[in-house]
């Protein structure tokens, strides 16, 4: 016997790593370049010179203390320094002992839903939104309330939001720079979201906390502000990876933030330990740790995923296609050229464009495509742009 609902999620995976799983194989078969791959969030952006360094330095080191085990929570020097570059930033009190290290932005998320409810809560998404939240939220025993953002600039709609809170609500979970829309929450925003949230904690009599998924923070456009959640709204607590701003996908390192200025933090911190513990999330690669230590204020690369959002939407502007003009992240949301997203991406496939239908994102008619990747895909990819918009036009 197994467990019916994890052979449910095992056998029918997440349709980003089956569309990527999908390219690797076609690109075993008729070669890399002949695939246009715009599945996955994995960056081309090579990590940072300083992120080599750092951790040819620490090989240098005694390789029991380096690769021993850290307490559960992370190396205490790594969550101080963490916490020092949070107060310098973002000009807020970070306490070392409210930083979790955690293996990526998934352990983070999945750990702080987990700390901050109870079987039969309810936590609100912002739908198009990343679908493992919903995995990971029913795991925790809770119901996945999907609210639709606002439309046409994918702010959160704080009427929706108003009516979809109720008794059973413990947390809402918010992504700014959005996946896979690519929209940056505005302050004006989050600020009506922090208002709704303290008027309905008074209503209702109980704590509702705001978990704000963050591995894109870095990656915007234009001067946008990324307006740091915590000065908003006080119960916050920050899921945030090095996945996307150092080009670390594979290393899984990320952590969360309790924030300093919750009234109850030191009771959420012992839950969010305490999930860690249950789940088995407990010391993050230590290596990677005191890498991410070293580099802690390194920027990100923006420049080459800005030269690649002007590539793809002037190409695709030019070819006739509507989408939304992402202010963060990279990822450019297309509508599909017809209502079926899955149908659509399925006819992509037969000219090689890898698209990730938007079902899985919690509404239809859309296509993600992701473009952190190497600038020549793109160019060569516009010829199968232009012929999948003449087989939809006649």
């Amino acid at each position: 016997m197994v467990n019916e609902r994890m052979h449910g999620l095992g056998a029918e995976p997440s349709a980003i790593r089956e569309l990527f799983a999908y390219g690797m194989a076609r690109k075993a078969e008729i070669g890399d370049e002949n695939v246009f791959d715009f599945s996955i969030g994995n960056p081309s952006v090579p990590a940072p010179d300083a992120v080599k360094d750092a951790a040819l330095a620490l090989l240098e080191q005694p390789a029991v203390s380096l690769h021993g085990y850290s307490p559960a929570s992370g190396v205490p020097e790594v969550r101080a320094t963490i916490a020092d570059s949070i107060c310098r930033r973002f000009g807020i009190e970070a306490s070392p002992e409210n930083i979790y290290m955690t293996v990526g932005a998934a352990a983070s998320i999945a750990i702080s839903v987990s700390a901050v409810t109870e079987p039969g809560d309810e936590v609100i998404v912002i739908s198009p939104y990343f679908p493992e939240y919903k995995v990971w939220i029913e795991t925790a025993g809770c119901t996945c309330v999907e609210v639709p953002a606002h439309v046409p600039d994918f702010q959160p709609d704080i009427d929706a939001l108003a009516a979809a809170i109720g008794p059973k609500t413990s947390a809402v979970i918010i992504n700014t720079p959005n996946n896979p829309v690519g929209a940056v929450y505005s302050r004006a925003s989050l600020e009506a979201l922090a208002d709704l949230l303290s008027t309905k904690e008074a209503e209702l009599g109980r704590e509702l906390y705001l978990i704000s998924d963050e591995p894109y923070r870095e990656i915007v456009y234009d001067g946008i502000e990324v307006p740091y959640v915590p000065n908003v709204y006080a119960r916050t607590l920050v899921c945030y990876s090095y996945s996307k701003s150092l080009s670390l996908p594979g290393e899984r390192i990320g952590y969360i933030y309790v924030s300093d200025r919750m009234d109850n933090a030191a009771q959420v911190v012992a839950a969010v330990a305490g999930a860690g513990r249950a789940l088995g999330y407990i010391c993050a690669p230590v290596l990677f740790q005191r890498v991410i230590a070293a580099c802690v204020d390194e920027p990100s690369d923006v420049a080459s995923y800005a030269a690649n959002r002007a590539l793809l939407t002037e190409g695709l502007a030019a070819l006739g296609y509507e989408f939304v003009e992402p202010q963060g992240a990279f990822y450019l949301w297309v509508r599909a050229l017809e209502d079926d997203a899955q149908t659509f991406s399925d006819r992509a496939k037969a000219h090689e464009l890898l698209l990730v239908p938007s079902d899985s994102f919690g509404v239809g008619g859309w296509v993600r495509v992701s473009y952190c990747i190497a600038r020549d895909t793109i160019e060569r990819s516009m010829p199968a742009f232009k012929a999948l918009m003449e087989e939809y036009r006649g």
